[in-house]
């Protein structure tokens, strides 16, 4: 197929991007719909985590095998394939009415966008292959992945409260089947290297299984079994990555300790901020009341301050002081957040009580975040990059299924025993969620321990601040 012209490449990457913020949005906008889910569907505090969990689970387990398989296939039959089962997916969710339907069907979203999110980035990169015009491209695309989260608030809490839940993920159908069509109008069909090259598909199904029933482990906390056979399948997905022709994770990209840092540090970091999202969602909700259009605009301040600063102010930030102060900063101020909403009382104002720590939220992950990517991609290869930016991703949604997990069970355990001790229900339920915000911020803390632990001083630091 011949080369696409320029007004054709950027319309291409808009369809790319469309494809992106309907993945994007779909996280944000469960997260408003939570409450109505758990009323609707009966699910226990607890069980609630598996609407979320589910998704990230088999998108952190097959991130790496979908990037993989769109080198051998094609990146827009990936592509393709992903919105597919996405929008099949979609429906199914739609139209669940058990918890289990449910909780299949997002594992089945999961699939798609993990097939789809994975080649994304390839395909920008090979149709914007000059440094300009790729930094250009780059720009729109994280302009649509930060930007998504802020729309899903809003476009979640309305379509919650006007119509029903179950239309969040009705809507994404017409969008998937607009962004299919003009897909094949306008994307180049690469061929791949052939499915002959091979895959690690083992690899695959043993980094999800350990995940999920990592996950299920922390959640009915009390499975010794599940926990051993969780523990048995990660270290034989080490061996099998030690061990493969082509392997998933090539074990030797971790002998950088500051790529190897980088993703430790990710995990606690990322594990409070999708715990602050979940457990925030349910506080306005169940304590003070809030509809789904209230809890959308209450995270707002958030998502509109980590956006502009992200996109506008990180890079002269990081230029400016090292972006090794900007990510201790942003870690610092993310703790900080997390202990003011551990003392959020039962009559709370938003103002007061939950305004101050969605804007320091904001504050400090909107221009860490790229210092983060900064610093972790400052020791790698131009030949590991796209390996290792699928890994970040892939540490990402691994630590926050787990640590979405482990919140969640902490908060509804401490509660169900308050309830036990015949505490008042809206008092039980605060201490537990200020519980788990106290968690979030030990996690904040841990990981601006390890930041500074691993890049202080230096030669990462130093190449990292000059570039």
């Amino acid at each position: 197929m011949r080369p696409p012209d320029d007004r054709t490449r950027w319309l291409a990457l808009y369809v790319l991007c469309t494809g992106m913020l309907m993945i994007v949005l779909d996280l944000t906008v469960v997260n408003v719909a939570l409450p109505s889910i758990k009323a609707d569907l009966g699910f226990s505090f607890s069980s609630l985590a598996w609407v979320v969990n589910s998704y990230m689970v088999a998108f952190a387990g097959l991130l790496l095998l979908s990037g993989r398989l769109g080198d051998l296939l094609g990146r827009r039959k990936v592509f393709l394939a992903g919105l597919g089962v996405f929008t099949v997916a979609s429906v199914l969710c739609g139209a669940a009415q058990t918890q289990w339907m449910l909780v299949g069907a997002r594992f089945l979203q999961g699939v798609g966008g993990a097939l789809s999110s994975a080649v994304i980035l390839g395909m920008i990169i090979t149709m914007f292959p000059g440094r300009g015009e790729q930094a250009k491209a780059m720009g729109v695309y994280g302009f649509v992945a930060s930007g998504g989260g802020t729309v899903g608030l809003l476009a979640g809490g309305v379509i919650t409260q006007v119509i029903s839940w179950h239309w969040i993920f009705f809507i994404n159908v017409p969008i998937a089947l607009v962004t299919a069509v003009l897909a094949v109008r306008l994307i180049p069909d690469d061929r791949g290297l052939g499915i002959g090259e091979g895959a690690d598909y083992l690899g695959a199904v043993l980094a999800t299984a350990a995940l999920m029933l990592g996950v299920y482990t922390i959640v009915s906390a009390h499975s010794i079994v599940m926990g051993t056979a969780s523990a048995l399948l990660l270290i034989g997905f080490l061996v099998r990555e030690a061990t493969a022709a082509n392997p998933l994770m090539p074990l030797g990209i971790f002998r950088s300790r500051a790529f190897s840092g980088a993703n430790l540090l990710q995990v606690p970091w990322v594990a409070g901020m999708f715990g602050m999202f979940f457990i925030g969602a349910l506080y306005m909700q169940e304590v003070l009341g809030y509809g789904a259009l209230q809890i959308g605009l209450a995270f707002l301040p958030c998502t509109v301050v980590m956006g502009v600063l992200s996109l506008r102010y990180a890079e002269p930030l990081c230029n400016r002081f090292g972006p090794l102060r900007v990510l201790l900063v942003g870690l610092a101020l993310t703790t900080l957040a997390f202990v003011l909403l551990s003392r959020v009382p039962v009559q709370g104002s938003y103002v007061r009580d939950l305004l101050p720590a969605m804007l320091l939220f904001g504050f400090g992950t909107g221009p860490s975040f790229p210092a983060f990517m900064t610093l972790a991609m400052a020791d790698v290869g131009e030949d590991e990059a796209g390996l290792a930016s699928g890994l970040v991703n892939t540490t990402a949604e691994a630590g926050a299924a787990l640590g979405l997990a482990v919140l969640a069970t902490v908060a509804a355990s401490h509660t169900h025993h308050l309830l036990g001790d015949h505490v008042a229900k809206a008092a039980a339920l605060t201490d537990g969620y200020r519980l788990a915000f106290g968690i979030g911020a030990a996690l904040a803390l841990v990981s601006l321990g390890i930041a500074y632990g691993v890049f202080r001083g230096t030669r990462v630091e130093q190449f990292a601040s000059m570039h």
